[in-house]
């Protein structure tokens, strides 16, 4: 017998990922939000979860503990997380954690908040299917309902939704960026960003090199950067990362040696980079956070893969034909597999895209 759903309420959804973890989230945090009648709280880590999720349609509410790997005796913001999942106890909980070590954390956070598991889904409970993508697991999983809450209609709601994320922006973010551009003299030509680093590629003496599957040589950032201009010589080339990345990005920009290939290493806060997503002609990165950022505010990206396969981790795009994966296994495991010429044939193939640049 089907029953009609009693009341709305908001699911809480955890995650302690980083930033493309916290991004292919959205399509299962859409779902949930459809199911429940109610957006999602979202317990998450890191610095980004509120403000990439900010004013977004299917978050109420983000719990950001910025430092999840601090002892939880010495961990101010992880008690505060405890007492606000005390205060939603009677709401079903979504544990997308599959790594152990932060499952235990998780796990003792909802035992301290008085949550009964009756009220919890755990990923870890179920298996992924051969050549599965993560979104497809992670709606998969959003198709169960705990079992306190499964008498009450919910589990009759209609899944739909798109399986690729949708991101939003507003008319402050636009405008920054607008003012950004016009003020960096970076509004007179199409945008190409490049993100050839990520968490992994730095650690404290400079560059891993070789040792890290993601690195790519200097010389080729270089010549793809001289290849885009020389394609096409009214852009930008914009070289993305983090602060800690910007020596690197200097490097870079010195061997490709043209005025229009730019360092934007301090000053690309995250609302501000999805701005320019949002325009941008395209983008090259290896496989990180930005690029899901790209595929999910519908900018034409290619994509190399280290020793992680594609399969499961390829950005979507809710535009058809924008994603390029390259490398992966396939390739040896290895970004410096691929050459220069390889990479910018892809970026070339890439389908174009019209935006209005600011004036």
């Amino acid at each position: 017998m089907e029953h009609a759903v009693t009341k709305a309420v908001s699911p809480v959804v955890v995650r302690f990922g980083r930033l493309g973890d916290t991004v292919l989230l959205q399509p299962l945090l859409h779902r949930l939000h459809r199911r429940f009648g109610q957006p999602c709280v979202l317990l998450a880590s890191g610095v980004w979860p509120a403000s990439l999720y900010a004013g977004h349609a299917d978050v109420a509410r983000v719990i950001q503990i910025r430092h999840v790997h601090w002892p939880f005796a010495l961990s101010p913001e992880r008690w505060r997380a405890v007492l606000a999942l005390h205060r939603l106890r009677d709401a079903p909980v979504y544990v997308c954690e599959p790594e152990p070590r932060a499952l235990s954390k998780v796990r003792r956070m909802l035992f301290l908040a008085g949550i009964h598991p009756d009220n919890c889904q755990f990923l870890s409970d179920m298996r992924m299917t051969v050549d599965e993508h993560w979104i497809d697991r992670l709606l998969r999983f959003g198709d169960g309902v705990p079992r306190a809450f499964r008498d009450f209609g919910y589990n009759n709601v209609a899944n739909g939704g798109s399986t690729a994320p949708r991101l939003q922006l507003g008319e402050t973010d636009r405008a920054d960026r607008d003012a950004w551009l016009c003020d960096r003299e970076l509004a007179d030509g199409p945008l190409v960003l490049l993100q050839p680093a990520n968490k992994r590629t730095m650690r404290w003496s400079g560059v891993r090199g070789p040792e890290d599957d993601k690195w790519w040589p200097v010389e080729r950032w270089a010549l793809l950067a001289r290849s885009i201009r020389a394609r096409l010589p009214e852009s930008h080339v914009l070289l993305c990362g983090t602060p800690v990345e910007a020596d690197y990005l200097h490097t870079i920009r010195k061997a490709a040696a043209n005025a229009r290939v730019h360092v934007m290493a301090e000053a690309l806060p995250l609302r501000r980079l999805m701005a320019l997503l949002e325009i941008a002609h395209s983008m090259v990165s290896v496989d990180t956070g930005p690029a899901h950022l790209a595929a999910a505010l519908g900018c034409p990206v290619v994509v190399l893969f280290g020793k992680v396969s594609s399969t499961h981790w390829k950005p979507r795009s809710v535009s058809s034909n924008t994603v390029c994966a390259m490398g992966g296994p396939s390739r040896g495991g290895r970004i410096d597999a691929l050459t220069a010429d390889e990479v910018v044939a892809a970026w070339a193939a890439l389908p174009r895209r019209i935006v209005d640049q600011p004036r």
